[in-house]
């Protein structure tokens, strides 16, 4: 089961390349076009747009997991082992909770966005910001799961000296920075 969820995730890095490399494709084609020939490609400033989105919140996920997000590591080396243990069970209460809202304000504003379509490539809008469900959903799952491991005493202790930043060799540091 781990190594589909590795590859699904590796998936996800790759999908994060593709969406990258062409925005920076498409702005330069574009910057080209405009500066070089007084024309430019409409479709193009609008998918590197959607593109930005979709890398963002596919990034947040593949982040979440991780454990790449900004974290309050200086308060929580103040705690020993059972400190941690509740400023983690607590963290991820929280981000299931932020999760979970948007991914319901997404379910809400879902039929608005599926009326609407982009300017350009006449795209219903719901294929843009539908992202939300994969983002709320993933990051739900992946707190759920870290919950259900703190709750049942799976937590290793790597895990919990990273959560407090600790442990992290001077490559993981400035990865990080």
């Amino acid at each position: 089961m781990q190594k589909v969820i590795d590859t699904f995730y590796r998936f996800l890095e790759i999908l994060l390349i593709f969406f990258l490399s062409a925005m920076a494709v498409m702005v330069f084609v574009n910057v080209v076009m405009r500066y070089g020939f007084n024309s430019g490609l409409n479709v193009s400033d609008e998918l590197s747009r959607y593109f930005f989105v979709w890398l963002t919140f596919v990034g947040a996920v593949v982040a979440f997991r991780e454990h790449a997000h900004v974290g309050v590591e200086t308060l929580v080396m103040l705690f020993g082992r059972r400190g941690r243990i509740i400023c983690m069970i607590l963290s991820n209460i929280i981000i299931i909770a932020v999760s979970a809202i948007f991914f319901w304000g997404t379910w809400k504003q879902a039929p608005i966005n599926a009326s609407m379509t982009s300017p350009v490539t006449k795209l219903p809008m719901i294929w843009v910001y539908g992202i939300g469900f994969f983002t709320g959903a993933g990051v739900v799952l992946i707190a759920l799961e870290r919950l259900f491991r703190l709750v049942t005493g799976r937590v290793t202790e790597e895990e919990i000296a990273a959560f407090a930043g600790e442990n992290m060799s001077l490559e993981h540091l400035s990865e990080r920075a």
